[in-house]
């Protein structure tokens, strides 16, 4: 497994309940890691729950935004935070329990190798539980488009579960970023592979959130389709 600073980053709105049993969980799997919690002003108080954490742990941190400003200025955040802080690693996943703990470490163990290490729901040994057909429908559609109009070779170019070089991060110009929803997870991808990322995938098993409600909708994948292509024709 490489050795140096972990950074595990979280981007939430209203997933208080989820990160009571989360943020021990990740601790149980990367107990030298440290959390960073992107909150957008969440009306249930996730953010002032992980104030209290912090005050408790010097490992969690917390970014606190005046309102709901999209999961990609979200992660350009956490981003910035892991660069500013000179971490080596930067591990994102959902706060739903959608991406469980229990995947990181083989994940991170890849970074021995390269710069991007996805947790993959499509590559052999992949799983994908409690979805229905429509779900299904909209992620291999955005994933097959995705690769389709960025020239992407990885399988499962939608999920947010990953482990980047920090490093590799900071050579990335992203203020330029486009896509301020999910088409976001695309266009990190599609940037860090023009500066020379490598990539690996890791089979995990993606399962549906213990509370609250999903926030991905049919309005949400049109969006991202039409952000991808204007990518694919700026580039």
């Amino acid at each position: 497994m490489m050795s140096g600073s972990l950074l595990v980053t979280l981007c939430t709105y209203n997933e208080r309940e989820n990160l009571e049993q989360l943020i021990p969980e990740i601790f149980e799997y990367v107990p030298e890691a440290s959390i960073l919690v992107v909150d957008d002003n969440s009306p249930d108080g996730t953010g002032e729950y992980v104030d209290e954490l912090a005050r408790e742990n010097s490992k969690i941190h917390a970014i606190h935004r005046s309102g709901k400003l999209g999961l990609g200025t979200a992660t350009v955040a956490a981003f910035n935070y892991g660069i500013e802080n000179k971490f080596d690693l930067l591990l994102n996943l959902d706060a739903d329990f959608s991406h469980p703990p229990r995947f990181m470490p083989s994940m991170i163990e890849k970074t021995d190798e390269y710069d991007v290490v996805i947790g993959s729901r499509y590559v052999p040994g992949g799983e994908i539980v409690g979805w229905g057909a429509k779900r299904h429908f909209m992620s291999r559609g955005i994933n097959f488009y995705a690769k389709a109009m960025l020239g992407l070779k990885t399988l499962d170019n939608s999920g947010s579960f990953r482990c980047y070089r920090v490093s590799k991060l900071a050579e990335v110009d992203w203020s330029q970023s486009k896509a301020k929803g999910y088409a976001f997870q695309e266009e990190i991808l599609y940037r860090l592979r023009r500066v020379g990322a490598t990539f690996a995938e890791v089979p995990i098993t993606f399962e549906e959130r213990r509370f609250g409600v999903t926030k991905i909708n049919m309005k949400e994948a049109v969006s991202a389709a039409w952000v991808l292509m204007s990518l694919r024709f700026r580039s």
